[in-house]
């Protein structure tokens, strides 16, 4: 793989603004010492009504910005970060490896396992990596539980509870909530972000067994929504141990925070509960109730990750291959959903 010096800057292009998140990483990246950012949005720049997007939003952000993909890539990046639609997350990922740029790809990889397994291919082929935009992977609380488990503090691994429930994202990316584009709806929007913590403390073990429950009992006057807007999913893995995730839009409006992460690890020794994002301040401002984390800024922490990948030539974690079993976690459960039954993978 090819590494960048430290003796030149790492050019990076952010394509889409589609996801949220591509407005948090586009001002750390412009501000981040050693790197130069281009952006561009095309899709956004013709979507009409909705969030600031395209042209728009990369002179609000402050960042260097051009009309197209083909633009972004001709100008020879070393890396990009994918922010698209879900659906969409595979034209560019090709695109770019064909392009030669190492790539940091939103979640989840895919809404396919053909789509994800061709991005994972395309990029070893070109001899690029790929690396999954999965932040709470970097937390300082997942990093304390990982080495516990490791160090077999809690003794054998039995069970995993983790929620991820948040606000419905309708009407800041109304795109989440069109299957088409998305893949689903709460379910493939937040089993992912556990599931690959669990992957990491399972080291890659994949589930043999899933069941999945979901509904649209939430936020069902919205004619917009549909896809299910609460999900349960339980799954066992080879040697016993068991999963549990509760991943819901059932956070008001109104909340003062957008949602949380949570994982609980019970072993045979021991147990320890994870809030990575719990640390925080309340108070009012603005007339409403204020939310004030003080927690470590995940988003900085995945990118330094991924550029310092970037200039050694090194493979990243979490990599294609962790994108690949994460969504296949979540298919197996869309399937259980829709059928009913317990999906068995030997």
């Amino acid at each position: 793989m090819t590494a960048v010096g430290h003796e030149r800057a790492v050019k990076v292009a952010l394509l889409s603004f589609a996801h949220s998140h591509a407005e948090a990483y586009a001002p750390l990246l412009a501000s981040w010492p050693g790197v130069e950012l281009l952006t561009t949005d095309p899709d956004g720049d013709t979507a009409g009504d909705g969030p600031l997007r395209g042209r728009r939003l990369a002179d609000e952000l402050g960042v260097a910005y051009v009309d197209s993909y083909e633009e972004a890539l001709a100008w020879g990046p070393d890396a990009v970060v994918v922010c698209s639609e879900n659906a969409r997350h595979r034209d560019l990922v090709t695109s770019a490896a064909a392009a030669g740029a190492h790539v940091l790809c939103e979640k989840p990889l895919a809404t396919t396992l053909e789509d994800g397994q061709a991005m994972v291919d395309a990029c070893r082929a070109a001899g690029v990596f790929l690396m999954m935009a999965y932040p709470v992977r970097f937390s300082p609380e997942f990093e304390t539980l990982r080495r516990n488990v490791e160090a077999g503090v809690l003794g054998d691994l039995l069970a995993l509870v983790g929620t991820n429930n948040g606000k419905i994202p309708v009407g800041g990316r109304p795109w989440f909530v069109d299957p088409e584009l998305a893949g689903g709806g709460a379910l493939f929007d937040h089993v992912v972000h556990v599931a690959d913590l669990v992957d990491a403390l399972l080291d890659g073990r994949e589930a043999v067994a899933v069941r999945a429950v979901t509904n649209r009992i939430l936020h069902a006057d919205d004619p917009r929504v549909r896809a299910e807007t609460g999900a349960l999913v339980s799954a066992t893995y080879a040697g016993g141990t068991t999963l549990s995730i509760d991943s819901s839009w059932s956070h008001p409006d109104a909340a003062p925070n957008w949602g949380g992460l949570t994982l609980q690890a019970v072993g045979s020794d021991g147990v320890v509960d994870i809030d990575p994002f719990g640390a925080h301040v309340t108070g009012t401002a603005g007339g409403g109730e204020a939310w004030l984390y003080l927690s470590t800024d995940l988003d900085r922490a995945m990118l330094d990750h991924f550029l310092a990948a970037v200039r050694a030539g090194t493979r990243p974690q979490p990599d294609g291959e962790v994108g690949l079993r994460t969504l296949r976690l979540v298919l197996d459960a869309q399937r259980s959903a829709a059928t009913g039954a317990v999906v068995h993978r030997g």
